[in-house]
């Protein structure tokens, strides 16, 4: 750890035993409160929430130190309870020390990008079937909600890449069990001031409902593949896990293990991929020469022909659009860490027990790092400005050895998607609308994102 002497304390607001900045965070919303102390106190400031002390962390090198220097001193500790409890156990992304590394070891090699490539024909498939849903909408019925329309498509890429899963009536139940659980997640962590949930709250009533019925539908999936010959499992994740064994240990997942990876993975791959599509929509009708550059990308590469993990390749705007649009809207707009020893970074001492949260939506618009860091620009993105950036200035899916594992199914996903769709469809904003971006769990539009469906009129 640095070895400087006398650090400096950490800038921030008063603390007032913590209460004063529950309520103002309760009430602005986390990233305008986070915006607000940001612009008085710079780049990383301490607030006392409570009994806690959080330290907020936006430039790049501070997200170095974090996650790459000194990684072993941040982990996922008791600032990940809330997301094991209401959401999805101790699964990959929120497990810690041994049990990770087991879990990592397990999974890694279904996660490379040739592994990948391995669900390609589910996701096209998949969005083919998308694309007729929406020659049928944009003729009968245009007016859509965009991110109800990704997610149906997300959804079923996912519960097929990992249970085989096929009925659109199961897709829909667990689609929105799950949306009704990351919405509670997310106002339960967002706002301390919510009621216990063991309160009979309709909300509350919501979600336990949810948990139960997510629950009972992945369990049942499980118990019916134990209970088949090895010989007789599907090809898809869900067999993987089952079958997978530590090349250190020769042991299997657990039965426990086995549910709340598939609950993480469902979660992460689902909603993450959507929330993505639905802000890559936003941003192209918000940007009419991005989406001209892309029409043309994709009218001179593809043609007549359908895309495929072979033209994917001719489509490198289509996936910087996507890049863009994770680094102005990342899915995660902050992710924490628990603080093991007292540390010292950048001069300023952070404290042992503190939680440090790193904010990607903040440093992926760093002034410092990013020209013109409002502006939505793909061409950041091209392999040569690539190289020339901070590593950590582009983080939506994570750094370090925790980075996402699921990171190259989520592009290939979205590569697909918009490949696809934008090849004939142009969704327009209705009049007067104006989003408003709020983060939960997850980066959300709290009012929606209502389009209109139309075929492009300038389609080669």
């Amino acid at each position: 750890m640095d070895t400087i002497t006398a650090p400096k304390p950490l800038p921030g607001p008063k603390p007032f035993l913590g209460l004063k900045n529950i309520v103002d965070m309760s009430q602005k919303g986390l990233l305008e409160f986070i915006e607000k102390n940001r612009q008085i106190y710079g780049d990383i400031f301490e607030v006392q929430m409570g009994p806690k002390k959080l330290v907020i962390v936006i430039n790049p090198e501070h997200v170095r130190h974090i996650t790459m220097m000194q990684a072993s001193n941040y982990e996922k500790l008791e600032s990940y309870d809330g997301v094991r409890k209401y959401i999805i156990g101790n699964g990959l992304v929120t497990s810690t020390g041994e049990v990770w590394k087991r879990q990592r070891r397990l999974m890694a090699p279904f996660y490379t990008p040739r592994g990948i490539e391995s669900f390609a024909g589910i996701m096209l498939r998949d969005t083919l079937a998308a694309r007729e849903r929406w020659r049928q909408l944009a003729t009968e019925q245009p007016d859509i909600e965009m991110f109800d329309e990704m997610a149906l498509v997300t959804a079923s890429i996912v519960l097929k890449a990992i249970f085989s899963t096929e009925s659109p009536e199961a897709i829909l139940e667990i689609k929105e069990a799950v949306e009704t659980m990351t919405d509670y997640a997310g106002s339960k962590l967002t706002n301390p001031l919510k009621p216990p949930d063991w309160v009979p709250t309709g909300e509350n009533n919501r979600y336990w409902k949810a948990h139960k019925s997510t629950h009972d539908f992945i369990n049942k999936i499980i118990d019916a593949r134990l209970k088949m010959d090895e010989a007789d499992y599907p090809d898809d994740l869900l067999s993987k896990l089952i079958t997978a064994t530590d090349p250190e240990t020769g042991e299997r997942m657990s039965r426990d293990m086995l549910r709340d990876e598939a609950l993480t993975n469902f979660f992460a791959g689902y909603e993450t991929s959507a929330r993505t599509m639905t802000h890559v929509w936003y941003a192209l009708a918000q940007n009419p020469e991005v989406k001209a550059r892309l029409h043309e990308e994709l009218d001179r590469e593809l043609g007549v022909e359908e895309p495929s993990l072979a033209t994917l390749k001719r489509l490198p705007y289509t996936l910087r659009v996507i890049k863009e649009a994770l680094r102005l809207y990342p899915p995660a707009p902050v992710y924490a860490k628990d603080v093991i020893e007292d540390d010292v970074m950048d001069g300023y001492r952070i404290s042992k027990g503190s939680v440090v949260l790193l904010c990607p939506y903040f440093t992926h618009r760093h002034p410092e790092f990013w020209d013109e860091p409002q502006s939505f620009n793909p061409d950041r993105h091209a392999p040569e400005n690539e190289k020339l950036r901070h590593p950590q200035a582009f983080h939506p899916f994570g750094s370090g050895p925790r980075i996402c594992l699921g990171n190259h199914f989520s592009l290939l996903e979205t590569h697909i998607i918009l490949a696809i769709l934008a090849r004939e469809f142009d969704p327009k904003l209705l009049p007067d609308y104006d989003a408003n971006f709020v983060a939960k769990s997850l980066l959300v539009m709290e009012n929606g994102l209502p389009m209109t469906l139309e075929k492009r009129s300038d389609q080669v």
